[in-house]
């Protein structure tokens, strides 16, 4: 596939890649920005090469996904107690459902398996292909996450504490 092409399709997926980078950076859109611009020279350097075994979506995912693990990898760090600041997020509705925190509740497979298949619109196997996951690993792990979720949101729906 010539550069042109590819930087094409780049800039056509390049909304729902700079989401999957954010998703695979805990939401840090900081790290999201440097780990897609990484992705990006990877793919233009040729240091990633789509083969066209799978879409071109799911491979670009794929790769944001290993440039991600190896930039967390990169930055730990350890902190002293005392430069340790508290984020207060923002305040919501009382009977509002935090989905995030919810989700974060769950293991990081069943996480990133339904963040893939549920926001991302992204078939089973593509999310195999991804995670270089067993079909059957990734159904278990599907069904599993769907089931988790379900009993947190009804436990927060009869208020009760999790």
């Amino acid at each position: 596939m010539n550069k042109s092409k590819i930087e094409q399709l780049l800039k056509t997926h390049h909304r729902d890649a700079f989401l999957w980078a954010r998703q695979c950076c805990y939401y840090n859109s900081d790290d999201a920005k440097e780990v897609l611009q990484m992705t990006y020279l990877k793919i233009l350097e040729g240091k990633a090469t789509y083969n066209e075994q799978s879409s071109f979506k799911t491979w670009l995912f794929s790769v944001i996904r290993f440039t991600a693990i190896d930039h967390s990898k990169k930055q730990i760090s350890f902190e002293g107690l005392q430069h340790v600041y508290l984020q207060v997020e923002d305040t919501v509705e009382p009977d509002a459902i935090n989905y995030k925190e919810l989700l974060a509740k769950l293991s990081e497979r069943q996480h990133q398996v339904l963040l893939l298949a549920f926001y991302h619109n992204m078939t089973l196997e593509e999310i195999a292909t991804i995670t270089e996951l067993h079909i059957g690993t990734i159904r278990t792990h599907y069904e599993r996450g769907k089931i988790a979720l379900r009993e947190l949101i009804l436990k927060v729906k009869n208020y009760e504490e999790i």
